[in-house]
């Protein structure tokens, strides 16, 4: 089918105070067509997306919609042109029925001002069936899952006329099944002949649902090329400008003593009889399917669920944690599954955020010392290689590889012993990925312990020395790094 051009940006440029954020960008994308927008975290792909939705004004460039110039210059009007962005953070209320999510602030009224949900629910469900999905519009969205809420917002996309849709990591708090569905609407999609640009950091998406690749670095187009007619390293090497020849690096660290040992630990319905035992200097790996148990086991032990039966000793003594402030003390740190919600606050400067679990020694009495936290939070910003313009800059504005390297360094500055890491390269880069691996490498090198949850299969078979499996609340299985593979821990998972 010939591919015709809908949408065209050149020459598109954008700065903040101290950031170039955009220079001299291209990009261009067909009817029909799934675009893969790569880069590393601040490489420019969200600014280039909020240009193009109209959320921010660029600063030099032309945009053609459709052959003809257009000037975006607020999110409505680019609704209006047919422009939908989903992002990372659904934007559904739970409380509202599918229907009114879908005509969210466009209600329809009837004669004598009577809402028309007659005509409503057809509209709902016409669009939805567009995608073959088959999904009541009149119940509530508390009942559905990630993934079917990520459908709606598709759907409501489509109900308003869109011509581009761009799906920000789209799969990031999706499980197996979930994922399937997303890709076979977006195959929908295509017939239908809207084109969409796709972000996302996992590579093996980017091979499997995208027509071309357009890679952005500092600012700056890399180069286009067809998905068909790349390599996973050339896309690498594009993104980060460098080879990536060990994705994975692994150094063979002798382990030391149990400092973490977990006896018949129970919670509600989450899990069940869990026992086994961390040692120091070593990875331990956590692996399991959604529903498995893994993210409430790691709450239970920091803390933050109630264990029901069961024993945990650290160190040999057997401790009592029924609060994330028992876990800090007993030299436990978490870096949860979710940053932006528990991981960091968003609306603190990089320094408040990494001296936060250690406050009480920033000064004497109610006297807050700023040099203290200054010196502090610039050597873990020295010794994370954290990019922020300044101290004071909002963990909003970092990309979200270096936040999620501020939420492990507010750890690292409270002094744990033992790691918690939930999900810890998700959302995050190729090159910051690395970064993440080779610090787990460092902690254990200097004598820290840490856990590491992951629904990734490749990090998961390469980074941790000994890995439990998760099923449906149970340890179903314990490989050693050297004796495991991908059908066994799916099989063990399963």
């Amino acid at each position: 089918m010939e591919k015709h051009e809908i949408l065209r940006m050149e020459e598109i440029s954008k700065s903040f105070p101290g950031v170039n954020a955009l220079d001299a960008v291209d990009l261009h994308l067909s009817r029909g067509e799934v675009l893969g927008l790569l880069g590393e975290n601040g490489a420019g792909k969200s600014t280039l997306i909020k240009i193009l939705a109209g959320t921010y004004r660029l600063d030099s460039g032309e945009v053609f919609l459709e052959g003809k110039p257009v000037d975006i210059t607020d999110p409505g009007l680019g609704k209006k042109l047919g422009i939908r962005v989903i992002y990372q953070e659904l934007n559904t209320l739970d409380y509202l029925s599918v229907t009114e999510n879908m005509f969210l602030g466009e209600i329809r009224a009837g004669a004598f001002g009577v809402v028309d949900w007659k005509s409503m629910h057809r509209e709902a469900r016409e669009a939805l069936g567009s995608l073959n999905v088959d999904l009541d519009p009149e119940i509530p969205m508390e009942r559905l899952t990630t993934g079917q809420k990520q459908i709606i917002e598709i759907a409501r996309s489509i109900s308003k006329k869109a011509k581009i849709i761009v799906m920000d990591e789209p799969t990031v708090a999706l499980g197996e099944k979930e994922e399937e569905m997303l890709f076979s609407v977006i195959e929908q999609l295509k017939t239908q002949g809207i084109a969409i640009i796709y972000i996302s950091h996992k590579l093996s998406e980017i091979f499997r649902i995208t027509d071309r690749v357009t890679v952005l670095r500092d600012g700056k187009l890399i180069g286009s090329v067809e998905t068909e007619k790349t390599t996973r390293n050339e896309l690498v090497k594009m993104m980060v400008g460098r080879e990536l020849e060990d994705m994975y690096p692994k150094t063979e660290i002798a382990r030391g003593e149990v400092v973490l040992d977990v006896k018949n630990l129970s919670s509600g319905r989450d899990f069940r009889n869990i026992s086994f035992q961390l040692h120091r200097k070593e990875i331990l790996g956590l692996f399991g399917l959604e529903g498995s148990g893994r993210t409430a086991l790691l709450s239970t032990i920091f803390g933050a669920k109630k264990v029901d039966t069961g024993t945990m000793a650290i160190n040999g003594r057997e401790v009592k944690i029924d609060h994330p402030f028992h876990a800090k003390k007993a030299g436990l740190g978490m870096i949860p599954i979710s940053r932006k919600e528990e991981g960091v606050t968003l609306s603190m400067s990089v320094a408040n955020n990494i001296v936060m679990t250690n406050i009480g020694n920033m000064g004497k009495g109610v006297i807050f010392d700023k040099v203290e936290e200054k010196k502090r939070a610039e050597k873990w910003i020295r010794n994370l290689n954290i990019k922020t313009p300044s101290l004071d800059t909002e963990v909003n504005g970092l990309s979200g590889g270096n936040q999620q390297k501020v939420a492990i360094a507010k750890w690292l500055e409270s002094d744990a012993q033992i790691f918690i890491m939930n999900e810890p390269t998700r959302g995050i880069d190729v090159g910051a990925k690395v970064e993440i691996y080779k610090l787990m490498e460092r902690l254990c090198e200097e004598g820290h312990a840490v856990i590491m949850s992951s629904s990734e299969l490749p990090e998961m078979l390469s980074i941790p020395d000994r890995i439990l499996v998760l099923a449906q609340g149970e340890l179903t299985a314990e490989f050693p790094r050297e004796e495991a593979d991908k059908e066994k821990l799916i099989h063990a998972a399963s």
